[in-house]
């Protein structure tokens, strides 16, 4: 790995954690980190590979108030530069070897930089009484400091001296313990199950569940046909050597689509339904004890 890279993956690495809390560039999320790496990198494709796969692990994880949770972007970073940069470290070992671990941890510095950040929101306290307004935007961007510290230095020191044992726990999992390493993989490729789960988990599936199913349904049905002309293809290819086409498989653009459709179809029958005049108090208390009911799911009046 060059120093370049290096530099490039820490800086970005700060830069994300400040994006999430006042940017909103949308360059905090794990895909993007996944991007910029690979681009840093040089492998495009593992870089998109591991961040898409990350961003559907903690696709219904979220916080409340001012909780920690774990940091998938700077996962992302370490296992896309540790795969593309370690000979031998398949994608998905690196998200289950590294990515989640690592994600894991930075809770800790998480909470780290939170505390080392109290000491200027005193500072800004103490200029708020003075009507030291300069002091304020002062105060206020030195608080930015220990945010991207907390991210700056792990993946630095990650970077620039953790690529020998990296290498060496690769060569244990490809070697004696192949099985261990097969077993991670298989777990890393399974993980945006995971992350699906946890956002149905609180969504409203059962008041949409006729949509939940037709949206599958959709999906297994056009992949088996895309599928089975990929084949088809394939085979007729083999036969007519001049026999010219393109046979790609199911775009997840129409998959998205076919979801955005079905939101579409959902919200319209919504907003129908509601604008029809004012609900009574009964119907309002009937639908309230429904909701609770329900559980942990999370309604559509309650977000």
């Amino acid at each position: 790995m060059q120093w370049w890279q290096v530099l490039l993956l820490s800086l970005y690495a700060g830069y994300e954690i400040l994006d999430e809390l006042q940017i909103y560039s949308s360059l905090s999320a794990p895909v993007a980190a996944g991007l910029v790496s690979g681009l840093v990198m040089g492998d495009l494709k593992t870089g998109l590979y591991i961040g898409g796969q990350m961003q559907l692990t903690v696709l219904g994880v979220g916080t409340f108030g001012g909780a920690s949770r774990i940091d998938a972007t700077t996962g992302t970073v370490l296992a896309t530069a540790f795969s593309v940069s370690v000979a031998g470290m398949k994608p998905e070992q690196a998200i289950a070897a590294i990515a989640v671990p690592v994600a894991s941890l930075m809770v800790q510095l998480d909470v780290l930089a939170r505390f080392a950040n109290t000491y200027f929101e005193h500072r800004i306290d103490k200029n708020i009484e003075d009507f030291d307004y300069k002091a304020i935007e002062r105060n206020f961007l030195f608080g930015a400091g220990p945010w991207a510290l907390s991210r700056m230095i792990p993946v630095f020191l990650a970077l620039a001296f953790g690529g020998k044992l990296v290498t060496q726990i690769v060569a244990w999992l490809n070697g004696p313990v192949k099985w261990l390493g097969d077993g991670l993989a298989v777990a890393g490729a399974a993980l945006p199950a995971v992350g699906f789960a946890i956002l149905l988990r609180y969504l409203p599936v059962k008041k949409h569940l006729p949509y939940l199913i037709l949206g599958f349904v959709l999906t297994s049905l056009l992949s088996t046909v895309f599928t089975n002309i990929q084949t088809l293809g394939g085979g007729v290819l083999a036969v007519n050597k001049k026999f010219v086409g393109t046979f790609n498989a199911l775009p997840m653009l129409a998959i998205a689509m076919i979801g955005l459709a079905l939101a579409l179809i959902s919200y319209s029958r919504n907003r129908n339904s509601g604008g029809g005049g004012t609900q009574s108090t009964s119907n309002n208390s009937d639908s309230s004890s429904n909701n609770t009911s329900d559980g942990e799911e999370i309604e559509d009046d309650e977000l």
